[in-house]
């Protein structure tokens, strides 16, 4: 059997194992087959084999959906907070049991490497669970005491909250959605990405019995045939969406049908600075591990690296031959640092952006185009790519590749390459590298985005709220300040002085 055949039947064993033939909707407290009687088929982009296939709602599966959440809604609101943290942290509890197995999920249906899945999106996903399950004793009011009266406020779930999640990193987006959500005594119409999204499915599977039918509800299929119904059905009271900015400008229109709150987590093209007093081996590291994690499909990656022109050839040097050592390959090898992107259409789109660069008069100073990748000849696998020559003003510099590509611009200047940093319609993540502490805290506050990291980019911390300025949406979510986007305030105020008071000359 040759190495291809090999590898490929490794992988539709894998695929037996973790994945059912084909998936229904989740309403209701049940699995059904959709109303169109459509199907969609889920691709490995590793061998381009079907791994199963998905229902494809239409406007009424969305309907019936949004109906069953509502109907839940007024016992689920008056649950108590320990019932309440009992489910949230038993879905952690079984989402960290079968890591392994969500991990190799995903590894299938994204292409995302295995060992990335089990350090990265597990663990983020779980902690999620964690953080939320304590939430909802926490969640409360406060009095206010005046001479005539006392002042209570009340806070309050919202009600049904449909939220729609990208592809890039499926059980962290799901997670990190449903747990505030649940925690602040809401119910869910949850629409995964109909491009990845079989880790979702099969761990709603899992926690099907933990939750009262209607209180999470799971609807798949193409955004345009589900996601106005979804937005704009009368009874829905919060949107909350990761995605495009494209996508986000439709939802929102939809959402000012009924005029109900939105929470937007949109995209980015992160600024990464490196000053000439950093330390170059970790400005490095951190930029080639921007490049790579998730094959560069990250919306906060730091794809704008603006190195000081002292330090610029010792920097590239350093970055080059840490790409160099960023193998890719089967994704299940635990050896392997990159994978395929995860869909034909985002590896299309991605070597277009690379012609773009080129045809702009940037130089590829490494990579560029696909990678070829033994054992799987299908497999859609790009090189990861650095370009430089890059002016600011460039498409490349400018819009969101989501993908292994990397633009490069000196800068001498603090005050110029703060400006160029914010000459974007994004303002998501970013990064600095310096051992001058004022000057950190100088050019952190003056860069427009709602995540810095100081001397080690993706330097997440549990807690810590993560959203965007400008075009790159607005709401915070990973942190107790999510809360606030899914429950709103009360105010009962209780009079204390007996008897009219003489308005009318009584």
């Amino acid at each position: 059997m040759s190495n291809v055949e090999d590898v490929r039947q490794k992988h539709l064993k894998l695929a037996e194992k973790l994945f059912q033939k084909e998936y229904g909707l989740f309403i209701d407290g049940a699995w059904e087959q959709s109303s169109s009687g459509e199907t969609i088929d889920m691709i490995n982009p590793s061998t381009g084999d079907c791994l199963a296939k998905i229902q494809s709602a239409n406007a009424a599966d969305a309907k019936r959906a949004v109906e069953a959440a509502a109907k839940a809604f007024p016992a689920w609101s008056r649950t108590s907070r320990s019932q309440r943290q009992e489910i949230i942290y038993e879905m952690g509890r079984r989402l960290k049991a079968r890591a392994e197995d969500y991990a190799m999920m995903d590894t299938l249906d994204n292409g995302k490497p295995f060992m990335e899945a089990m350090n990265f999106d597990i663990p983020m996903a779980v902690e999620q669970f964690e953080m939320f399950s304590g939430a909802p004793w926490f969640l409360h009011g406060q009095t206010i005491e005046a001479p005539n009266g006392l002042g209570i406020v009340l806070r309050e779930p919202l009600g049904v909250c449909v939220q729609i999640i990208p592809w890039n990193v499926p059980l962290i987006m799901m997670a990190s959605k449903i747990a505030p959500a649940l925690a602040a005594g809401n119910t869910v119409v949850l629409k995964p990405a109909e491009a990845v999204c079989l880790s979702v499915i099969e761990f709603f599977k899992e926690m099907a019995d933990l939750l009262p039918a209607g209180v999470l509800n799971l609807v798949t299929g193409y955004g345009p045939n589900v996601g106005e119904a979804l937005v704009a059905h009368p009874l829905t009271r919060k949107v909350a969406f990761t995605g495009s900015r494209p996508t986000a400008q439709k939802l929102i229109q939809y959402a000012s049908t009924n005029v109900i709150p939105q929470t937007m987590e949109l995209g980015g093209k992160s600024a990464n600075i490196v000053c000439n007093d950093a330390d170059l081996d970790a400005a490095a590291e951190g930029a080639a591990m921007s490049t790579v994690l998730n094959k560069g499909e990250v919306c906060l990656a730091g794809s704008r690296v603006f190195v000081h022109e002292d330090v610029m050839d010792e920097f590239l040097g350093k970055f080059q031959d840490l790409l160099g050592r960023a193998s890719s390959g089967d994704p299940t090898e635990h050896t392997t640092v990159l994978g395929p992107q995860a869909s034909r259409m985002q590896y299309e789109k991605i070597l277009n952006y690379i012609d773009i660069g080129k045809t702009e008069g940037a130089t590829v100073a490494y990579g560029g185009g696909k990678r070829e990748v033994d054992g799987l000849p299908d497999g859609l696998f790009i090189k990861p790519t650095i370009f430089t020559d890059v002016r600011n003003e460039m498409r490349i510099a400018q819009e969101e590749i989501f993908g292994p590509v990397t633009t490069v611009i000196g800068w001498r200047d603090e005050a110029d390459v703060i400006r160029m940093a914010n000459e974007s319609i994004y303002g998501l993540g970013g990064g600095l590298w310096t051992r001058d502490l004022p000057r950190a805290h100088r050019m952190a506050r003056a860069l427009e985005t709602g995540t810095v990291w100081v001397n080690r980019y993706y330097n997440f911390i549990g807690g810590m709220p993560i959203g965007g300025y400008k075009g790159s949406g607005f709401g915070r979510e990973f942190a107790s300040e999510a809360l606030n986007h899914y429950s709103q305030t009360k105010s009962v105020i209780i009079n204390l002085e007996e008897g009219p008071i003489g308005v009318f000359g009584q």
